[in-house]
């Protein structure tokens, strides 16, 4: 396989960077194919004495060699089944901070982007306030109808996307390469994962859709009393500038801050967790970056979410499957756990349930006789995926999400409350949305539904049935023409149409048995 010169110097830097930091220093060269274990000694040569175990050196790694590995990293936090859980886990660490790119290039960008002068969009416009790798924060005014008010504003950094592209081509070829030469790499489907982070950043560089994701985020917890999202200003909104709601309030980074304001720590851990778990059960839809630097507290207490570039969706399916795990989980009815497992499809038939069940209760138990502030319930997610993979269920990306997504969530509550106590805190959100989705008088609307269903088929039979009897009446006249139908298939359709009104009665008669043994 035949490079370039810059990828190769680009890779040689990056290949630099990870020996030098140690992270080759556990691996064996006898795994490795001969032509690959001498540049392997070589480079644990150039290790640090100090350079710890291989999950840290990988976050400095790729902390130094650029935004494109930070994105990785980040990306890989949320695929343990290809990392591994202690890699994996190292990863969340990774932060995505840049030097600002300055006014004058961004108010060029605005400008460009609107075909306006920056003084006919904002009142005023200052200097960055942050800076990640795909775009940096201002703060400006904006005049409203109401009156003015502050705004965020988000805009992309120069040129990002062409050193995005640059750099993802470097990781084509490393991926292409592991997938040629080594079982592993095939297994691991490093191309697909290049592929994912690829379209992952493709996303995070168009703000209109960042914008979609904030205003639907938003519109779902407008009625919640624990959380909040500021709201988009769509004319202010283009695919390089994204303007929101400026908020006021003191980051969960700053604790110092936070209770300075006179907040109730305890109280926001409770908020953040069932928070997250209202969000993904009750919408399906749930911020995946859930970290301290994106969640703000305001002066009424509210937690607010900023940043909308990962978020995490979840299907009724994947919803019910999370409620009943850790609703089973609670109390400890590891049987049913089990059952939920093979009902929704994750688990193959061919195992058996009793032995499934068995294995959960190896996990389950011991989450009963710890003290509170030790239970993990991402801990608890992290070993159930690890004994599924035994009974062959698939890694589940959407639940892989979910479940990084939770350690956060858990460590911030944990952060403001070290004795939360997960399991209390967590039982009325899953309960409740049990009792809403999957109780009696669930089950009663869904049979009512259903009902409505078969009673609008039911309707349609006689309609159906005319319209297809006057079509084999126009065939039987023509049968002089060679088309002829047997007075059998004629009587067959009178009788068919006789009887459907019948039809509709027993569909109605039917719908109603199945609503009443649903409520059994």
């Amino acid at each position: 396989m035949i490079i370039g010169l810059g990828h190769f110097f680009r890779l040689a830097r990056a290949g630099f960077i990870l020996a030098r930091e140690g992270v080759f220093k556990g691996v064996d060269p006898a795994l490795l194919p001969v032509a690959l274990q001498f540049p392997l000694r070589i480079g644990n040569l150039l290790a640090k004495r100090d350079s710890g175990g291989a999950p840290q050196a990988l976050v400095r790694a790729f902390a130094q060699i650029g935004p494109s590995y930070v994105k990785l990293g980040q990306f890989l936090a949320t695929r343990p089944d290809v990392v591994g859980g202690e890699i994996a886990d190292a990863l969340t660490a990774l932060q995505d901070r840049m030097e600002p790119f300055g006014r004058a290039a961004a108010v060029a960008i605005i400008e460009s982007a609107f075909g306006k002068k920056i003084d006919e969009i904002f009142i005023s416009f200052g200097e960055p306030v942050a800076a990640a790798s795909i775009a940096q924060v201002h703060q400006a005014r904006v005049a409203y109808p109401d009156g003015e008010r502050k705004v965020a504003v988000k805009v992309l950094r120069p040129d990002v996307e062409r050193q995005f592209r640059r750099d993802f081509a470097d990781m084509y070829i490393l991926a292409r390469a592991a997938e040629r030469f080594s079982a592993e790499g095939r297994r691991l489907r490093f191309i697909q994962v290049v592929d994912t982070l690829a379209r992952s950043v493709k996303l995070e560089t168009d703000f209109r859709l960042e914008a979609a994701a904030a205003s639907e985020f938003h519109e779902n917890i407008v009625d919640d009393p624990d959380i909040r999202a500021p709201s988009v200003d769509w004319d202010r909104t283009t695919r390089e500038v994204l303007t929101l709601e400026w908020i006021d309030g003191a980051p969960l980074s700053d604790l110092h801050r936070v209770a300075s304001m006179g907040h109730d720590l305890k109280d926001l851990g409770r908020k953040v967790l069932q928070s997250f778990l209202r969000t993904a059960m009750r919408d399906g839809f749930f911020h995946a970056d859930m970290h301290q630097g994106n969640l703000f507290v305001d002066r009424k207490g509210r937690l607010v979410a900023i940043d909308f570039g990962i978020m995490g969706r979840l299907g009724f399916k994947e919803r019910r499957f999370l409620a009943e795990i850790l609703f089973g989980f609670i109390t400890r009815d590891y049987k049913r756990v089990a059952e939920v497992h093979f009902e929704a499809g994750y688990v193959p038939p061919v195992h058996s349930v009793e032995e499934f069940s068995q294995a959960l209760r190896a996990i389950g138990e011991p989450l009963h006789t710890i003290n509170a502030q030790d239970i993990s319930m991402a801990r608890l997610l992290t070993l159930l995926f690890e004994v599924t993979a035994l009974f062959d269920m698939r890694t589940r990306t959407e639940l892989v999400l979910l479940q990084k997504t939770m350690v956060v969530a858990e460590g911030v509550a944990r952060s403001l409350d070290p004795t939360l106590n997960i399991w209390k805190t967590s039982d009325p959100v899953v309960r409740g949305w049990i009792e809403d989705n999957l109780g009696p008088q669930a089950k009663l609307e869904d049979a009512g539904k259903a009902a409505l269903e078969v009673a609008k088929y039911a309707t349609r039979l006689p309609k159906l049935l005319a319209d297809a009897e006057a079509a084999v009446e126009t065939l039987a006249a023509a049968g002089t023409r060679g088309v002829r139908l047997s007075e059998e298939s004629l009587d067959g359709l009178a009788r068919a149409r006789r009887s459907a009104d019948r039809w509709f009665l027993l569909a109605l008669a039917v719908a109603l048995m199945a609503a009443l043994h649903i409520l059994r």
